[in-house]
């Protein structure tokens, strides 16, 4: 008999990938997937260690799903991903409920380690893989509009900013086959899918070799985008320091990889940037974005932002604010720097920005933000895009919504329209989040 499988996902893309692929291997070892905690035999969750308060809320959440075992007692409930690799044995100190802890290269393990949990053992696994990367699993698909899916393309990172725990958590890069890339793409595309996330800790360093040559990025993404004309390819995270002319080009032949770039700069300060080791600097960062203007005019940008890191002054602040202004970014992602434990920065920086500071510069961020994507939204008026469309609305089921090409979502009025299909919309009217149109004729 079948037992039944919930899994919790928190943080990024990757997890959400990664989740599929465990959901994958269960599967194929007896589990059924469930939507609801209580009906579980095995319960897991998909973590994240970027920031502190992420943490924090995987606990409260562990916290709140031990009440199950009460009607459950041979319930076995797991820690995977970034917050199992980084915590390790101290996790099930401070949980002493949890009886399995698996890290993000370990999730072939998975069925041995249910089983030493199931006999009552507690279970772990935290080896980090050189050469992991998943690529023969075909990823059971979480999401519910079967039209967009996440492609994990290569994994680990090696850029080691001074904030960050990726690379302790994540291990060293690898890229994954492209042969099994391309065949999963077009298996997605054949089951009706309309777009693929090429997925990565850092996607365009992407860099495959072996005996028949070499590939890299630029190259992989126009053999994805040439599969069809209407699968849509899109990517994240982009580094700075590896968004190449060549990249830019293939973008400009291909007008199915999406125009939309996330570029995440963190600070507008190249005194802050090299302190974060960052590998760029302003400069670096503005001849970037001058080349996607320059040869993309139709292409936004999204990024990620820090403030209050170690040592910023007002100067480094108004800097950040002058860059978000002079990019116009159409989104960001937004957060108070949080020391995270065995970093560099942790190691020899002092976090001595007063909270209060970060918080006030925080609030200064996502204020002028909000005026960049109103704006840029406000420009979208009176135009029209092909949009994919995902589904009904959220707050009504005779609208639906979609994405343009530029990953903005637009709602609009429809009836009998299927998920997958591209229909042209023209823009009414904005919110700083959403585009409002109506079907065009």
């Amino acid at each position: 008999m079948s037992k039944k499988l919930y899994i919790e996902t928190y943080g990024c893309q990757m997890n959400i990938s990664d989740s599929e692929i465990v959901h994958s291997i269960l599967v194929d070892h007896r589990f059924e997937v469930t939507s609801n905690p209580e009906n579980a035999d095995l319960i897991f969750v998909n973590t994240c260690s970027i920031r502190e308060n992420a943490e924090k809320r995987v606990m409260r959440r562990l916290n709140e799903l031990k009440r199950f075992k009460k009607s459950n007692p041979r319930l076995v409930i797991g820690v995977l991903g970034c917050m199992a690799e980084r915590m390790k044995e101290s996790l099930l100190a401070e949980a002493v409920f949890v009886d399995l802890i698996a890290g993000p290269d370990s999730y072939r393990d998975l069925p041995k380690l249910v089983d030493l949990a199931e006999g009552g053992q507690k279970a772990i696994n935290v080896i980090l893989s050189a050469d992991e990367t998943y690529a023969d699993i075909n990823p059971v698909r979480l999401d519910k509009n079967k039209v967009s899916a996440f492609i994990s393309i290569m994994r680990g990172c090696e850029n080691y900013c001074a904030y960050c725990v990726v690379p302790s958590v994540r291990g060293v890069e690898r890229s994954r086959n492209p042969e099994t890339i391309l065949q999963e793409c077009r298996i997605l595309f054949d089951q009706g899918y309309r777009e693929v996330t090429l997925l990565g800790q850092n996607v365009n360093s992407y860099d495959w070799e072996d005996e028949s040559g070499s590939l890299g990025f630029p190259q992989l993404l126009e053999k994805i985008a040439l599969i069809n004309k209407d699968l849509r390819v899109r990517f994240a995270t982009s580094h700075p320091k590896d968004l190449s002319d060549e990249l830019i080009a293939t973008m400009v032949r291909n007008e199915n990889i999406c125009r939309s770039i996330h570029l995440p700069v963190q600070s507008g300060s190249s005194r802050i940037l090299k302190l974060m080791n960052r590998k760029y600097d302003r400069e670096w960062y503005i001849d970037r974005v001058n080349a996607i203007k320059k040869n993309l005019p139709d292409c936004g940008v999204t990024t990620d932002i820090i403030t209050g890191f170690c040592s910023e002054t007002e100067k480094d602040h108004q800097e950040t604010l002058s860059l978000m202004q002079w990019v116009e970014y159409d989104y960001a992602y937004m957060f108070k720097y949080s020391e995270r434990p065995g970093t560099i920065a942790a190691k020899k920086l002092a976090d001595d920005v007063p909270d209060e500071v970060k918080s006030r510069r925080l609030e200064e961020i996502i204020n002028l933000q909000q005026e960049l994507s109103l704006k840029s939204n406000q420009k979208d008026i009176g135009k029209t895009f092909s949009v994919l469309v995902e589904g009904t609305s959220k707050r009504s089921d005779k609208k639906f919504m979609g994405r343009n090409s530029r990953n903005k979502v637009i709602v609009f009025a429809g009836s009998n329209i299927k998920p997958g299909t591209y229909k042209n919309v023209t823009v009414t009217d904005c919110t700083a989040a959403t585009l409002i149109g109506k079907l065009a004729e």
